[in-house]
């Protein structure tokens, strides 16, 4: 008998939790189906038509929202099955409750979760080429990401944009009054540059830099800054690791950035480094913890793992870089954060944003 058939043997077999597990997994099953069909009704604008229509036949609803009946017809189908919308079966309409619509429109921004549904398909795109990198080490880079942009900047305008200037910024101490006088402010892994150019937009009298590594990115921001005639904020493509700057800069902010880097202690030497004296660095990253023990009631913990696997840890190894990954965890940060010079790291979190902690600290 080999080991493997001894160990087997030894293991009682529990029929009840087979059976169990089994349910679960055609659970999972209906539930990323309706994840991807959730993403495809924020991106049509479906919910936002539905949203305080009465009962409607999906006729109706594809005219008033211009989309092709037929196709809104079978998604219509899924919504209903998978109790998303209500269906009448006596005069075969659908309506979106309110109730639900209240986390799947654009209106409610930053609560809208569909938003986040959209992550399904984006990492979906690349699982043959992750599988590939299981087999030979390495990762995926950015460039292979289809509409990674599009869908982050979406994300952000939720949990950075909307709350930025209400609850964000304010948690730095006195930061408001240095806006408004007149300061110098950089965003670093800025994307699209929609945290930049609101800043910019909010306190004309100080100068915006934001900083990214992919020029795709950099290309959408300044257009974005030109389309609101900002004349005090800038984009450059640079390699965040290597800045070759000092005592720059009033303000440093990075909003989900600094775990998906190549190398995030140099980024972190570098942040430390661009700040003058007495300047204030400001982080958004991941709440967790660096541990799996402690992840193991985490509302989100598989969502975070998942998307660290198919997508911030493969493109930090892409660039043969360290693959912090997205669950580097709130302990790892803090002692990074120590060991590039900042001694005082205070971490916060924010009611409308499960996802993130802020961390806050000066030079």
């Amino acid at each position: 008998m080999s080991t493997a058939e001894a160990t087997t043997d030894a293991i009682p077999f529990n029929d009840n939790q087979s059976e169990a597990f089994a349910e679960r997994l055609v659970g999972m099953l209906n539930e990323s189906a309706l994840s991807m069909m959730i993403s495809i009704g924020y991106r049509t604008g479906l919910f936002d038509t539905m949203d305080g229509m009465p009962p409607s036949t999906s006729t109706e609803i594809a005219d008033a929202a211009k989309l092709n009946e037929r196709y809104v017809r079978e998604w219509l189908g899924g919504m209903a099955t998978g109790k998303i919308v209500t269906f009448h079966a006596e005069n075969q309409t659908y309506q979106l409750p309110p109730e639900n619509a209240r986390w799947l429109t654009r209106k409610h921004t930053p609560e809208n979760i569909a938003v986040t549904h959209q992550w399904t398909s984006v990492l979906g795109y690349v699982e043959t080429q992750v599988i590939d990198k299981f087999q030979q080490g390495g990762g995926v880079h950015y460039d292979c990401f289809h509409r990674f942009h599009e869908v982050m900047a979406d994300e952000s305008a939720q949990t950075v944009v909307a709350a930025l200037h209400e609850h964000i910024l304010p948690l730095a101490e006195g930061m408001y009054d240095k806006l408004n006088a007149g300061c110098d402010v950089v965003d670093i892994g800025c994307g699209s540059g929609r945290a930049v150019c609101s800043m910019a937009k909010e306190f004309p009298n100080s100068r915006f830099a934001g900083y990214d590594l992919c020029p795709e990115a950099i290309e959408a921001a300044t257009k974005e800054a030109a389309r609101q005639g900002l004349t005090n904020v800038r984009f450059e493509a640079r390699d965040i690791t290597n800045l070759n700057e000092s005592n720059t800069y009033d303000l440093v902010t990075a909003f989900d950035v600094i775990h998906d880097q190549k190398s995030p202690a140099a980024v972190l030497d570098q942040v430390y480094d661009i700040l003058k004296p007495g300047g204030t660095y400001l982080m958004q990253d991941i709440r967790a913890s660096s541990y799996v023990e402690k992840n193991m009631d985490h509302p989100i913990g598989p969502f975070l793992y998942t998307i660290s696997t198919m997508h911030c840890m493969t493109v930090s190894l892409a660039q043969d870089g360290e693959g912090l990954g997205t669950v580097w965890g709130e302990e790892l940060a803090v002692k990074m954060l120590n060991d590039a010079g900042f001694n005082d790291v205070r971490v916060e979190t924010l009611d409308h944003d499960i996802i993130n902690n802020y961390y806050i600290m000066k030079k």
